[in-house]
């Protein structure tokens, strides 16, 4: 629809706050100690966590952006998957959704009805229920969701507890961000933009649903921050993951719009929060862009047992079938992530 993406400085999750800037703000917040709270600020994991049972925690998330597609109904699918990925990457089940609403006035209504059906379409897909939500008036068109769900605290999948020897699973393709890029500049790849599209509308409900029966020590979504980044979430100062880049599934046309320098300013924060944490000697340029690109509504990272990862990759594939092998967990070696 005409207008609705031209309204957006920024959109997606390459809108998020800088990751080195999120922490120091977090830092500054007073906090309450309760001892039901299983994962909050202090964890920089996905979502909050809070148990009410021994057999019983909820799960929840919030998760709201812009529009980085001209399709109204489109981006309400991809606002949706998005902020539902965070209950699916703890091993837990969605239980209902609230909307998040912000919305021009000078935009015609037909498009913010179109973004919340295809909002309600995805929380149709998930099976769970659309219960109310808030909305407002902004110069800028944003939608999303808070998201309910639940978890047994001794299944509860966190992002940074990695076991040594463990195998890396990457669930989605990257480049999003770049691809999208290149299609707003005027240079884009219709099939290229298309396949990004498709990517960010799935839902990470299929790969997370193989979780139960394998050994998952670990898992996040990829988003904004970019692969390196919630890398280093995950190796925290106990592991190094070792990645192999030649085995990042790319999205088509991601590298070639990389070379031509069609980066983002979200990219560029993810590589100066990174800083030089990681020794990018040897990666090609491309690589490297494709290594910070903020992904919206990304694939998980799931750090699995070795003996599983093979069957736990058959059974994603079966649903998610760029999904790839990308590394291993080691014993913390001097940087917390090795490029190969």
């Amino acid at each position: 629809m005409e207008g609705f993406l031209a309204s957006c400085t920024s959109g997606g999750c390459g809108a998020k706050i800088g990751a080195a800037d999120l922490h120091d703000y977090l830092q500054a917040m007073p906090q309450k100690t309760d001892t039901n709270l299983l994962v909050g600020f202090a964890d920089a994991d996905d979502a909050a966590v809070y148990q009410i049972s021994p057999e019983r925690a909820l799960i929840n998330t919030v998760d709201f952006f812009s529009p980085m597609v001209d399709d109204p109904y489109t981006f309400g699918k991809i606002a949706a998957a998005n902020a539902l990925s965070d209950i699916y990457s703890m091993g837990g089940q969605p239980l209902y959704a609230l909307n998040i609403v912000c919305f021009p006035e000078r935009l015609p209504k037909e498009a913010l009805a179109a973004m919340l059906a295809g909002g309600a379409a995805k929380v149709k897909e998930a099976g769970i229920v659309l219960a109310g939500g808030h909305s407002i008036y902004d110069h800028e068109p944003k939608y999303g969701l808070v998201v309910t769900g639940e978890v047994t605290p001794q299944r509860l999948i966190h992002n940074h507890t990695p076991q040594t020897g463990d195998v890396l699973i990457l669930t989605k393709a990257l480049g999003v961000s770049i691809i999208l890029a290149a299609a707003r500049a005027g240079v884009g790849d219709a099939a290229a933009t298309a396949a990004a599209i498709a990517s960010m509308q799935r839902l990470n409900k299929y790969a997370a649903a193989k979780f139960s029966t394998y050994q998952v020590h670990a898992c996040t979504d990829v988003t904004g921050f970019g692969l390196l980044a919630h890398g280093l979430e995950m190796a925290r100062a106990e592991h190094t993951l070792v990645i192999d880049t030649e085995q990042l599934p790319l999205l088509p046309k991601a590298t070639e719009f990389a070379a031509e320098f069609l980066v983002t300013a979200g990219g560029e924060r993810n590589r100066e929060h990174v800083g030089e944490q990681v020794d990018l000697t040897g990666i090609k340029p491309e690589i490297q862009e494709l290594l910070f690109d903020p992904q919206t509504s990304g694939g998980l990272l799931i750090s699995v047992a070795e003996t599983d990862a093979a069957a736990l990759l058959t059974a994603i594939q079966q649903d998610d079938p760029v999904a790839r092998i990308i590394g291993v967990v080691s014993s913390r070696e001097q940087d917390p992530i090795i490029l190969l």
